[in-house]
């Protein structure tokens, strides 16, 4: 695509150098990932402890498991058109505030049914979280270093659930029950509440869209190279009218409809994994603290693979993650039939963390990449509300698995076939400098 066809400001934004604001807004939507790993690993762990303290089987918490991504993908249907018609800041500060007010209620839990309840409005939040975070990161990333820079972002949701994990077990084997789990959960992201609402800006292409700009934006815009008579002119990649038809116009239909299985497979992995882990290894003989120490490696995993899979997508296109998902089949099957000592199963639990959630770590950075400005938000939005089908397919698939008398580690051999539809689908996407010139042609104005 030409260079020369951009607006002002649309060439501005994608050629804009990495500084100080960058990595500020990039460092703030890494903690909002943060809480979001966090509070996405919580009932995993939680479920050890609860097996006892309520009496009930490890399946029966399949229920809480399924309102969490029930409401993950009610939340990211809603985010993406909030997201990109009304700002991205807005939707952040609500996604951060409802899953955090939901996390605290969720340590009051006196039943299955009401944890179940309190996971739905997590999982909301989350998914505001999950896609806004996406979105502004890419306004204010060069399309040269989008997907390595989104995905280094996205780091911090496996930080949170690898240091989280951490905590929960210290604070498991120091004698404090289930509850400070959702404590925790619920404290950090008020906090990170406060300095999102001081220090992180809103999408630069939204403000300039604006007809009158408070003198900080103003402010904010030319350091962007964005000058006053640049954002007179209005040609802005933002949504006007309805973001989410543009996901099957103008050549996108084969894109998103790839995409979707993609995050379809890859969550249905991430959350057997989240979910059914920690109960697994607490099966096979660990208690729970170890049991969460254990599968916080997972998360420790999918942190490393941002330092090679950014540069690898941005460099060599979506058929470098077709092959992290494809290498992911091996570490998955080893811990699936391979019986291993202690040391051994953490070396591959945190291999699998590697490929299979370093993967969705990948795809996050492949549609924040794949996608325009002015469809960022929808796009992912929608992905991971479909995807999220997968994560709900994966609270009942485990808990069926785990009632129906299989060795608890072979519930995860299912993960391999999924992983290879995703790595078939990723090999077929194709992504912005190679894309055929009718899709092309919607980036420029």
């Amino acid at each position: 695509m030409a260079a020369t066809s951009f607006s002002a400001i649309e060439h501005a934004l994608q050629n804009q150098p990495v500084g100080s604001l960058q990595i500020r807004v990039a460092a703030i939507c890494g903690l909002i990932q943060m809480c979001d790993g966090y509070d996405v690993g919580s009932i995993g762990w939680a479920v050890p402890s609860l097996t006892h303290a309520w009496q009930v089987a490890p399946s029966a918490f399949a229920l809480a498991f399924l309102w969490s991504n029930i409401g993950v993908m009610a939340g990211a249907l809603l985010a993406g058109p909030i997201g990109d018609r009304f700002g991205r800041k807005p939707l952040l500060m609500m996604s951060v505030t409802l899953f955090g007010i939901a996390s605290l209620a969720s340590a009051i839990a006196p039943s299955l049914d009401f944890l179940a309840a309190t996971r739905f409005f997590t999982g909301a939040g989350i998914a505001g979280g999950f896609a806004g975070t996406v979105a502004l990161t890419g306004d204010y990333t060069p399309q040269r270093l989008r997907a390595m820079i989104i995905m280094l972002t996205f780091t911090g949701a496996p930080l949170g659930g690898f240091v989280g994990g951490q905590v929960v077990a210290l604070m498991l084997s120091k004698g404090f029950g289930w509850p400070i789990i959702f404590i925790i959960g619920g404290v950090f992201p008020l906090v990170i509440l406060v300095v999102t609402a001081l220090w992180l800006p809103e999408s630069p292409r939204l403000l300039a869209a604006r007809a009158s700009l408070a003198p900080r934006h103003r402010a904010l815009l030319q350091r962007l190279a964005i000058t006053q008579a640049a954002a007179e002119s209005r040609v802005i990649d933002v949504a006007h009218g309805n973001p989410l038809r543009l996901l099957f116009s103008d050549g996108f239909l084969r894109q998103t409809t790839l995409l979707w299985i993609i995050f379809f497979c890859s969550l249905l992995n991430i959350f057997l994994f989240i979910f059914w882990l920690p109960e697994i290894l607490h099966l096979t003989g660990m208690t729970p603290a170890e049991a969460a120490f254990a599968s916080s490696l997972y998360a420790l995993g999918g942190i490393l693979a941002v330092l090679y899979l950014g540069w690898a997508i941005d460099r060599f296109g979506a058929r470098s993650l077709a092959v992290h998902f494809a290498t992911g089949i091996v570490f998955i099957a080893l811990l699936a039939l391979v019986g291993m000592p202690y040391v051994a199963v953490l070396v591959v639990v945190f291999l699998c963390g590697l490929t299979v959630l370093g993967s969705q770590t990948g795809l996050n950075g492949t549609c924040g990449k794949l996608y325009p400005a002015r469809m960022r938000t929808s796009g992912y939005g929608m992905a991971t509300g479909v995807g999220r089908l997968g994560g709900i397919a994966a609270a009942p698939l485990g808990g069926f698995l785990l009632a129906g008398g299989l060795p608890p580690t072979q519930v995860f051999l299912c993960a391999c076939v999924f992983a290879a539809i995703a790595a078939v689908a990723t090999a077929l996407l194709i992504l912005p400098g190679s894309l055929p010139k009718a899709v092309a042609a919607v980036e420029v104005t």
